[in-house]
Formats: structure tokens, sequence, C-alpha cells
């Protein structure tokens, strides 16, 4: 009897340890059943160590909804009353949108209409699961996500739902996807991150939400910049330039402009990438002063100078992208914490770069002690980019006797 090796790819793909899979099987069981499942890591490990190969039919269910397709996919002979048990329950088929699989999972009768107060209610975790992320701990924040996306399109397969509501309730589940998604990125896993984000994009396309699928495709633009895959990253980049949404608000196309810069200065296309990054400012400065949506309005003048300092860096530019990471710094808002940290190390590696080898001269109150009080590992292994990596000073050799 041997390990079950598809299962074991599966969860390496989802980044699921046998604890995290226990627990989202649970919930599962929870939102298809209305009552909480029982399955410890010891189930896990038997399903994985090949002892168990016919799981029963709850266990089933649960697999199914977590992973997206049918437990003979997953390495698993079906359960045996499994045609039995259907005629016993009250069932539904209903279309698992992370993957776009159809699976036959239990749901309980009588299940009443999803309101507004049910999309406020889902919205409000959401909220509260963005102050989490800017906190620190992805990881952490990236299982939570992953549960409350889960519940979303559960209730979305079970309840009825007016068209409005419907695709508040897509959006809201996209948005939420996408947050994991980032969560993955900020932890240097882009493989999680793509399967997160061919999530998303389903859910946006059913949500017909504009604004959706524009993050959708920011944050995929970023996972390929992070597989060093720039010339995916400048196709991204068109599409999210030339969406709707950003011919709407020059707020969103100065986005993409900025993300097309990025990517055409490391395809080794400078005239382009400055033509990019000049178009980037022009409809930066079109943007109107209205407050904008909870997503871009990280997009402030401090982004903007933050990201223009790479281009700067890849172009050779140095002290230009030191006087960006200058207003950058004295911009920021102190509970930003992370970004202070990326910021005044990029900072640090643009004067050295400048035969200037000392700590970045005179910093901002908190910029020397903002690396100490990163709130945890995952955070503080965000990645700097590839340009800065390059730009690292190195010790030199002592020559020979």
């Amino acid at each position: 009897m041997g390990a079950n090796v598809i299962l074991k790819e599966r969860m390496s793909e989802l980044g699921l340890t046998q604890d995290e899979l226990a627990h989202q099987m649970n919930v599962a069981l929870e939102a298809l059943g209305g009552r909480p499942g029982d399955v410890s890591a010891r189930t896990v490990r038997n399903l994985l160590n090949g002892s168990t190969r016919r799981p029963i039919g709850r266990t089933c269910a649960a697999l199914e909804a977590v992973f997206g397709c049918p437990v003979s996919t997953l390495g698993f002979d079906p359960p045996r009353t499994a045609a039995r048990a259907e005629d016993s329950v009250h069932r539904r088929t209903f279309l698992v949108v992370a993957t776009g699989t159809a699976v036959a999972a239990a749901v309980p009768p009588g299940r009443s209409r999803l309101g507004q107060s049910d999309a406020d209610r889902f919205h409000q975790e959401y909220a509260e699961l963005l102050r989490d992320d800017r906190l620190g701990g992805a990881r952490r924040v990236e299982n939570k996500v992953v549960e409350l996306a889960a519940r979303i399109q559960f209730s979305l397969a079970a309840g009825g739902a007016s068209d409005r509501v419907r695709r508040q309730l897509y959006q809201l589940a996209s948005n939420v996807t996408c947050l994991a998604a980032f969560a993955a990125i900020d932890a240097s896993a882009p493989q999680r991150a793509r399967a997160r984000l061919d999530a998303a994009l389903t859910l946006a396309g059913l949500a017909r939400d504009s604004e959706a699928m524009y993050r959708v495709w920011d944050h995929l633009m970023l996972t390929s910049s992070q597989r060093e895959n720039h010339a995916e990253a400048a196709a991204g980049a068109e599409v999210m330039k030339r969406s709707s949404v950003a011919r709407r608000d020059p707020l969103y196309a100065s986005l993409g402009h900025m993300r097309h810069a990025n990517a055409l200065v490391r395809l080794r296309q400078p005239a382009e990438s400055l033509r990019a990054l000049h178009l980037a400012e022009k409809a930066f400065g079109r943007a109107r002063d209205e407050r904008p949506s909870a997503w871009i309005a990280f997009y402030d003048r401090a982004e903007f100078d933050a990201l223009s300092s790479y281009v700067w860096t890849a172009l050779g530019e140095h002290a230009r992208a030191e006087s960006c990471l200058h207003r950058t710094l004295a911009a920021v808002p102190g509970d930003r914490i992370r970004d202070k940290a990326l910021c005044t190390a990029h900072l640090a590696l643009c004067q050295a770069r400048q035969g200037r080898w000392n700590w970045p001269a005179r910093p901002e109150a908190g910029h020397t002690t903002c690396c100490r009080r990163l709130p945890d590992r995952s955070a503080r292994r965000t990645r700097l980019p590839e340009h800065a990596k390059s730009s690292r000073p190195r010790a030199r050799r002592r020559p020979r006797s």
C-alpha cells in the first residue's frame, strides 16, 4: 500500500500542511452540512500514507470542496455508498469557481436567500483581514483569506441571491482571493500565487467587474516579475493600461503605465520604459482628488515615487532613485513598517552604488529601527527587487601576497 503522491503534490501546490488541510476540510464540512467537521491531522496523514484509499462520503465531499476536483483525480477510490447516500440527503451540484470543476456536495435544505446584509457581513470580515495584512504575517493571513473565500463561494452555491448581491459577492470573493495571492507573493511563493490568481480571474469574470479584473492582472504582473518572466509581465501591464477602468480613471491608467515601465526596463528597452514612466506621471497628475477605491488607495504619491525609483535604479540613475526614495520615506505613514524597511534598504543600496557606504544620512525618526520592528519572519522574508539584488555591494578580495 503506497503513499498518495497525487494528494501530496496538490497540497504542495496550495502550500497546505496536514493541520491546515484538516482545518479547511472542517470549514468546508460546516459550510456544506451546517455542523462542524471532525477531520484531524491524523485523518489527513492516513490519506497521505495510503492507509485510507476509499474515504467515507463526508471526507470525499470535503476533499472535493477544498481541491475543486473529484476524489478520483486525487488518487482515491470513490465510496461504494455514494450513489445510495445521494437519495437519502438533499444535494445539489454546484460549480466550484476556483477551478471551474463541477463538484457534487451536500447542502442543507431550506437555505435562506442571500441578501445585502450577508454581503455586508462578508465585507466586514474582509476589512478585518486587510487590517491583519498591514500588520504582517503573510502565511497566517493567507490561510484566513482562503477560508473566507471558500465560505463566500459555498454561500453562493447553496443559496439564491439577486443579480446585484450575487455580483457583489463574486467581486468580494475575487478581491479576497487576490489578497491571498498577494500574501503568497509576499512569502516568495509565485507558483502558489499564480494558482490563487487563476481562481480570482474566474470570479472577477463572474462578477463582470472591471476593477476586480484590473486588480487580478496587476497581481499577475507582479507574479510574472517575481518569476523573472518580464515579457509576460509587460504583456500583463498592457492589459492593465488598456482596460475599461483605466480609460475611465487616470489613477488606474497611471499604475498600468508604471507597471509597464518597470517591466520594459528589465527587458532592456530604456527608451520605451522612460516613455511609459512619463505617461504614468502625466496620468497621475490628472487623477481626481476624490477618494479612490479601497484597493488602489495604496497608489499615492509615496508609492508613485517608490515605483519610479525602481525604474531609475535599473537605468543606472541612482541619484534620481535616491531623490525619489527620500520623498517616499518622508511621506510613508508610520504604520507601514514593511514599506519603510524596504525603501530604507533600497536607499542604502542606491547610496552604496554612488560610493557612499554609510547608512542613509539623517534618516527620519524610526527608519533605523524599522527592520527590527518587522512583525514576523514571513514579513522579513519579502524579496528585494531584482535590480536591488544586483546593486548589493560586494566585498573586495584581499590581494594575494
